[in-house]
């Protein structure tokens, strides 16, 4: 197979093992790749935490021939795959094999991608948020955008229609940017989902003292309309649907026969742990079709005026 290719060419790095789930994000990633002339990298790991309890493995040559035998694996499955895609057969694809938790190497090995694509749940994997899952690692912490393809998403007729969550935050305006960029590259109608809460009128005195928090339907609808005008133009073709409801289960029901739901990612912090309650990675783990999630561009810290006032003299 060829080497990565560098320079302008695009590149799409996935990880995959022997789940249904890499074998679904790989074929995604070709196609993906045939589209956007792109060169893909599939990033492979084998185990190696049991290296020093198993007297067996204390040989190096057992640790060679388990490196070797995951390589052939990998490049079999990509050999398939680039036979039933359409014109994966030309595409420049490069396999890397890691040794140990595959979730830091992928990130490792996105740093400069353009896109970095992961099946929702591995080998030995169980349906829920657990601390530690691969999807859920790249989607917090990758540099590029990730896509998460979920084995249980439905396959959608094309051009269909890209999804993406709306509300005023510097990410969801960076989601919106994405989405419209994929939306047009699909030929596929771009959906803008804003959820809202109504008011919650307890007491007549709320019309005499502070108003309690929330928003109606008009008004939400026309807030979305606003964000979708200044970030992408009075001309876009975009449709605004204000929904009532949590963001969460409103952008997963949205999200129903999709091609693409995007999101954008709070943050690139280092905890070890699942962010509760965050939408992005809820949906990695839920939705109904391949996820999208999109990181704001990194903006220099700014400095104090100390350290300002110290560098300037």
């Amino acid at each position: 197979m060829a080497g990565a290719v560098v320079g302008t060419t695009p590149r799409i790095v996935v990880g995959v093992d022997g789940s249904a789930g890499a074998r679904l994000a790989l074929e995604w990633a070709l196609a993906e790749a045939v589209r956007r002339g792109a060169a893909v990298e599939v990033l492979t790991a084998f185990p190696v935490d049991f290296y020093w309890t198993d007297a067996f493995l204390l040989d190096r040559g057992q640790l060679d021939r388990l490196r070797a035998d995951t390589e052939a694996r990998a490049r079999a499955l990509v050999e398939e795959l680039r036979s039933e895609v359409d014109g994966a057969a030309e595409l420049a694809v490069d396999v890397v094999v890691c040794a140990g938790a595959p979730a830091a190497h992928l990130v490792q090995q996105a740093e400069d991608a353009d896109l970095l694509v992961v099946g929702s749940r591995g080998q030995g994997a169980v349906r829920s948020a657990l601390v530690g899952s691969v999807a859920l690692h790249c989607a917090a912490h990758a540099r590029c955008p990730v896509v998460v393809v979920h084995p249980t998403a439905a396959a959608t007729p094309e051009p269909g229609r890209v999804v993406v969550g709306l509300d005023d935050s510097d990410h969801a305006r960076a989601a919106l940017t994405a989405a419209a960029a994929e939306a047009a590259a699909l030929g596929a109608d771009l959906e803008a989902v804003l959820a809202y809460e109504p008011p919650n009128y307890w007491s007549d005195y709320y019309a005499v003292l502070a108003p309690p928090p929330g928003e109606t339907a008009a008004h939400a609808q026309r807030r979305g309309e606003a964000i979708v005008r200044e970030v992408l133009g009075d001309e876009a073709a975009v449709r605004v649907v204000a929904v009532e409801g949590h963001p969460a289960p409103v952008l997963m029901r949205q999200a129903e026969g999709a091609r693409l739901l995007v999101l954008g990612s709070r943050s690139r912090n280092q905890l070890e742990g699942v962010v509760l309650g965050s939408v992005a990675l809820h949906a990695v783990m839920h939705a109904p079709c391949p996820v999208l999630v999109v990181h704001p561009p990194r903006t220099p810290r700014p400095q104090p005026a100390r350290e300002a006032a110290a560098a300037a003299g």
